[in-house]
This record gives structure tokens, C-alpha cells and sequence, in this order.
């Protein structure tokens, strides 16, 4: 019914030993994963900072930038330069987006055990959700 294998699996450690391919501790991959919430979330600062300048948004904006230099090896991340053209931005939306990556953070932070991440992480969720606040009263 079904055809033989033929070939050795590409998968099988018949090479040598198991380590013959590098591996990656809990730790690092969750390093990894939480940059990129981080980064993720710069991302969308820097947006917000286009559409609404504010003091808040670039001090946000330079802890992001400092903590994803430190969960990289100090690499910094890749910044998008501000567009004074271009599409009209959603405040409400940006803001819902970077509520939604600041709890993700927030989460792996927790896991990871790392304080100085998660109080960040916290502290952007309580500003995204107030900026969405006087939109959500105003909606009813």
C-alpha cells in the first residue's frame, strides 16, 4: 500500500552525535522571542509618533530601544523613519495593536523572569488602554 523508503531521513542523526547542530537553551529562545515582541512594538511606537507626537511616545520608544539592544547583544533594532506622507493612521488602531504586543511581552517577560522588561510591558498596556479609553466611553 505504501512505497519503502528508499533514502536515509535528511532528520537522522546517523552523522555523528546529536549535538552535531547547534541548539538553542529555554532562555535564549525566549531572549529571542521577546526582542521581537519588543521590537514589534517600537515598531508600532514609532507609528504613533508620527501620527501624535508626544514626549511620552519617544521616552516609550528610546526604553524600547535600550532593553531590545540588551535581549540582542547590544545589535539595535532597525527603525522606520518617520513618514510625514503617506497614509492617514489610525490612532485607535495603533493603539489596540500595541496594547495587544505589550501584553505578548508581558507574557514572556513573566516566563522569563525578567522584571525590568515586564514593568515596561505593564506600564504600555495601562498607556495604550488609556488612550483607547476616552474612545470607548465616547463610542456608547
Amino acid at each position: 500500500m505504501y512505497e519503502p523508503i528508499r533514502d536515509k531521513s535528511v532528520h537522522s542523526t546517523m552523522a555523528g552525535t546529536p549535538h552535531d547542530f547547534p541548539h538553542r537553551s529555554r532562555e535564549e529562545e525566549l531572549d529571542i522571542q521577546l526582542a521581537g515582541h519588543l521590537a514589534a512594538l517600537l515598531a508600532v511606537t514609532d507609528e504613533l509618533r508620527t501620527a501624535a507626537p508626544s514626549a511620552g511616545l519617544d521616552t516609550a520608544a528610546e526604553r524600547l530601544t535600550e532593553q531590545v539592544a540588551r535581549l540582542r547583544g547590544g545589535r539595535t533594532p532597525a527603525r522606520v523613519p518617520a513618514r510625514t506622507t503617506g497614509r492617514e493612521q489610525n490612532a485607535a488602531a495603533l493603539h489596540r495593536r500595541a496594547h495587544a504586543l505589550a501584553g505578548r511581552a508581558l507574557v514572556v517577560a513573566a516566563s522569563r523572569a525578567d522584571t525590568a522588561v515586564a514593568i515596561l510591558a505593564a506600564e504600555q498596556m495601562d498607556v495604550h488602554a488609556a488612550a483607547l479609553q476616552p474612545r470607548a466611553l465616547a463610542s456608547r
